[in-house]
């Protein structure tokens, strides 16, 4: 049976998936026995990344009985990695950094629920987070860590960058990997990975710009002697956190049980909430936007086209938040968003099935040269995987991006610029059978529309 985006999100029973290759090194522990109560899980995200991306995984959870008062997902304020994790620069983020805010949202977690420890899943650079407080005094407070697609070993392993986090011969990753066993007793800890379609995971340099230069690491580098190692399949660097079969194996092994559901049962009302962020100096950060405005508007699924006045408007505060806003799970959206000093950025998505608040909004980036003479631009954005692996069919208007023909992961964006005699068409995204449509607005109005595709 193939299994599409859309079947996995509307279906309402279990969906069989193969058994995982697993690795498990000799000192690996057994697998947890199942606990009497599922524990607080707390999800944390990657480098440049935010919390909104575990939206489909907390979904899931909660489509498996798991409350949602008992599951939080990180923002870090600043979420991308210093050059130099020694020297300080504005709008991004040492190890120390990211440890401290963890450490803060742990006992928070554990305050609220009255946990006496919660289970820690990891996406990427959020990996290196969960490894830094556990091995620095919060071993515990953890039951669980399950590390996605992080490079345990560096992204490069070379003389190179010697202060960089993500180089496994730098003094951070060889302070974390020191030992005879590379996890910390008393905590059970997982690993997926890629089998080679993470372009973190590579031998050679091609996807951090040095291509031919050997990286000094391979697919194995997310593996972690001791932990249990799991393998699974061809999934892109994101998948191996986000994808519905990532999700299957974080459930199984923090539960102890396989998850009643991969789907995700739809609710009948839904409330949409979240917060508005930004990209000063060109620097993504997940700190608070104040003075923006969210208009929500349901719009047709087959021309992008708007169904009446705005469902939800919102003006920003200190606090960057906007919402709660009342959908139908069946409504495809438009929410358009201005903020200061970005271009007004008109976000198209699919149908909510369920409620959340974690819907964060960030402008699109600046018009620059290459758009100088489009009538409009249109960006397709995948932002729990990447386009360009030859098992995938990505389509932007009818044609396949000439960025993503390559056949290798490239990148979660992919954009159109049209002339200016098309501005106001309809625009189609699709990504395997997941299908959005939006809008083509006038880049001279400075205006990016972005199709946002769930899955």
């Amino acid at each position: 049976m193939k299994l599409s985006r859309r079947m996995i999100l509307q279906g309402a029973g279990s969906v069989p998936f193969a058994i995982a290759s697993l690795r498990t090194g000799a000192l690996a522990q057994s697998a947890p026995t199942a606990p009497s109560e599922v524990p607080p899980i707390l999800f944390v995200h990657g480098n440049g990344d935010y919390d909104a991306l575990w939206m489909t995984t907390l979904w899931r959870m909660e489509s498996n009985g798991i409350a949602r008062d008992r599951m939080h997902a990180i923002n870090f304020n600043d979420p991308n990695a210093r050059s130099d994790d020694k020297v300080e620069q504005a709008g991004r983020s040492s190890t120390e950094d990211q440890r401290r805010e963890l450490a803060a949202a742990i006992a928070e977690l554990k305050r609220s629920t009255g946990a006496a420890r919660v289970a820690l899943v990891g996406s990427s650079r959020g990996g290196y987070a969960i490894r830094n407080v556990i091995k620095n005094g919060g071993a515990g407070d953890v039951s669980h860590a399950v590390l996605c697609g992080t490079p345990n070993h560096g992204v490069f392993a070379t003389d190179d960058q010697p202060n960089s986090e993500f180089n496994g011969r730098g003094a951070f990753l060889l302070g974390l990997n020191e030992g005879e066993s590379e996890v910390t007793p008393g905590v059970a800890f997982l690993t997926l990975r890629s089998d080679g379609m993470d372009k973190y995971a590579q031998a050679d340099g091609r996807f951090i710009g040095k291509p031919g230069t050997p990286t000094g690491v391979s697919v194995e580098g997310p593996e972690l002697k001791g932990a249990t190692n799991l393998v699974l399949g061809a999934l892109d660097h994101r998948e191996v956190a986000f994808h519905p079969r990532a999700f299957r194996e974080i459930y199984k092994f923090i539960a102890g049980r396989e998850p009643a559901r991969i789907s995700i049962v739809p609710e009948q009302s839904v409330r949409l909430s979240g917060l508005v962020t930004g990209t000063p100096g060109g620097a993504p950060t997940n700190r608070p936007v104040a003075g923006a405005t969210v208009d929500i508007f349901r719009v047709d699924p087959e021309t992008g086209e708007r169904k009446g006045s705005a469902v939800h408007s919102a003006k920003t505060g200190a606090d960057g938040r906007w919402g709660p806003a009342q959908v139908e799970p069946s409504w495809s959206l438009e929410f358009a968003l201005a903020a200061p000093d970005a271009p007004t950025t008109h976000i198209y998505r699919s149908p909510f099935p369920r409620s959340s608040d974690v819907v964060h909004l960030r402008a699109a980036r600046p018009l620059g040269p290459a758009d100088k003479d489009a009538g409009a631009v249109v960006i397709m954005s995948r932002p729990r995987g990447y386009f360009g692996l030859p098992r995938d069919v990505v389509l932007l208007d009818g044609k396949e991006p000439a960025d993503v023909k390559s056949g290798v992961p490239t990148d979660s964006t992919a954009t159109l610029r049209l002339p200016a005699g098309e501005v106001g068409r309809n625009i189609v995204a699709e990504f395997n059978e997941e299908r959005i449509v939006a809008r083509a607005w006038p880049a001279s109005e400075n205006r990016i529309a972005i199709a946002e595709l769930t899955y």
